[in-house]
């Protein structure tokens, strides 16, 4: 068998015509264009991060700030409930309210929690089964429903059961659902695809996903303010038709151009 050696080859530019060089090897000039192109690029890519981090650093606006919801609706009063800093920070939404109501008839009492964001991928991991459990409450028991708003409106949701650990009567229940482009679900995986998790950067207040969680230590109680608060809040968010109610405006693109 014949052995193959691979040949070593000394670099000579005997036999070529003068101007000609090596194959390999790049003139100076090029060399420098090259390193020029890179550092460009990088340029532009750092230049493009930063936008982007400007960009979605703003919060995305709506009409009317959530806080203008209503502190009295029908039988229910309201008191604001401070958001810390840090969960607001961990939340990323571009606006939210926090408040709890008091039923003047029944004694009954909730917290209302709604959050907005015009950019979905933001709501992503924030719902009652992933919160509850990371600060500490013990997971019991999710059942879907649906509750019937006083326009006739059918809500899908999801009614979640926690309790903290070694202690009684700490029952919790969450009754929470979704609006993701102005439409009711109770799935989170509705706004969890690949198109949903693009930066916004048209700004489109009526792209968004706005999340409703009612929490009391009695199931009556947060039903009863499902029931009786829903339609108020819808009023403050983009309908399918990207249409404000509460501020008598439209906001946004085409709906057939989103997600």
């Amino acid at each position: 068998m014949t052995r193959r050696h691979r040949a070593i080859v000394m670099p000579t530019n005997a036999g070529r015509p003068e101007g000609r060089r090596r194959a390999g090897h790049a003139r100076p000039g090029v060399l420098l264009a090259a390193v020029g192109l890179l550092v460009a690029s990088g340029a532009v890519y750092r230049m493009a991060v930063e936008y982007l981090g400007a960009v979605t650093a703003e919060p995305i606006r709506l009409p009317l700030p959530l806080e203008r919801i209503p502190a009295q609706i029908g039988l229910w009063q309201g008191q604001d409930v401070p958001i810390p800093v840090n969960v607001q920070k961990v939340a990323g939404n571009d606006d939210f309210m926090g408040r709890l109501y008091t039923n003047e008839r029944t004694g009954q009492w909730v917290s209302v929690y709604v959050a907005y964001t015009a950019r979905p991928r933001e709501m992503l991991g924030h719902r009652p089964r992933v919160c509850y459990p990371a600060s500490g409450w013990v997971h019991d028991h999710t059942a879907p429903a649906t509750v019937e708003a006083i326009s006739g409106r059918r809500v899908p949701c999801l009614v979640h059961r926690f309790r903290w650990p070694g202690e009684e009567a700490t029952e919790r229940v969450i009754l929470n659902f979704y609006i993701v482009n102005g439409q009711l679900t109770d799935d989170h995986r509705v706004f969890s695809g690949v198109g949903w998790r693009t930066p916004n950067l048209a700004g489109d207040a009526a792209r968004y996903v706005a999340q409703v969680q009612i929490g009391s230590t009695a199931e009556s109680a947060v039903r009863a303010a499902a029931v009786d608060l829903t339609d108020v809040i819808l009023e403050f968010l983009p309908d399918e038709s990207s249409f404000v109610h509460a501020a008598g405006t439209r906001v946004g693109a085409d709906p057939a151009d989103r997600p």
